[in-house]
């Protein structure tokens, strides 16, 4: 059975700010469960393992299935509460990695020596790595054998100075996704605002916001049939 793992975040405020983020909720389970449709596996893992925080802004958006996913023990269990750290990932055991969103992801994704091993690992092994929205940001320091981000001249997206902007927080992230892309040398691609939108370009598989995890999904699951 193909396998792959969805990364999340610890981080539960904006850096050191008294305001509440962390994981983008819908982002793991609309992508999960196509997933799951597929007969593909997943397992969960985070930074430093153990709880995952919820920024309470995506609860607003949950549907019937998000909420389902919420109430699900098993859920609860292997993904918001005993997450696998980082450091205790067998690279070798997945098809894929999955970068989850929520604004949290900035803090602890970009220079986590562990994830960018485990996606090296993956994409070495002719794996694939995914993300969506702030996702984005555990792929900017991935390297390849000789030490070039494994980015540059790839087709990419994720959330957008304008989304930013829209989104009220653009003042409390530490860097913009798109500017950050670009220095690294990806050719990063953007719809409208909020609009589902997924691409891909060999091995990376990318979703532009918190609106197209299953259009990520869908594009990851044709390439593991």
């Amino acid at each position: 059975m193909k396998k792959v793992l969805i990364v999340m975040t610890n981080v539960p405020t904006y850096g050191e700010a008294n305001d509440a983020t962390g994981l983008w909720l819908g982002e793991v389970t609309e992508f999960v469960e196509e997933l799951e449709k597929a007969g593909i596996a997943v397992d969960y893992t985070s930074p430093k393992g153990g709880y995952i925080p919820i920024d309470p802004r995506s609860l607003k958006y949950a549907d019937a299935s998000i909420m389902d996913y919420y109430r699900s023990p098993n859920f609860i269990d292997r993904a918001l509460t005993n997450s696998i750290p980082a450091n205790a990932v067998d690279a070798d055991a997945y098809d894929a990695i999955y970068y989850s969103g929520g604004h949290g992801v900035m803090w602890d994704f970009p220079n986590n020596p562990y994830l960018q091993r485990i996606s090296e690992r993956i994409y070495q092994n002719g794996g694939y790595i995914t993300s969506v929205c702030h996702g984005i940001a555990g792929l900017f320091y991935l390297q390849d054998e000789q030490k070039n981000p494994l980015i540059t001249g790839r087709k990419i997206t994720g959330f957008t100075n304008g989304e930013e902007l829209l989104s009220g927080k653009i003042k409390q992230v530490p860097f913009s996704n798109e500017q950050l892309a670009q220095e690294k040398g990806a050719k990063f691609e953007k719809k409208r605002p909020y609009k589902p939108f997924a691409i891909q370009d060999g091995q990376f598989i990318t979703g532009q916001n918190p609106f197209s995890p299953r259009q990520v999904a869908t594009l990851l699951i044709k390439n593991l049939r």
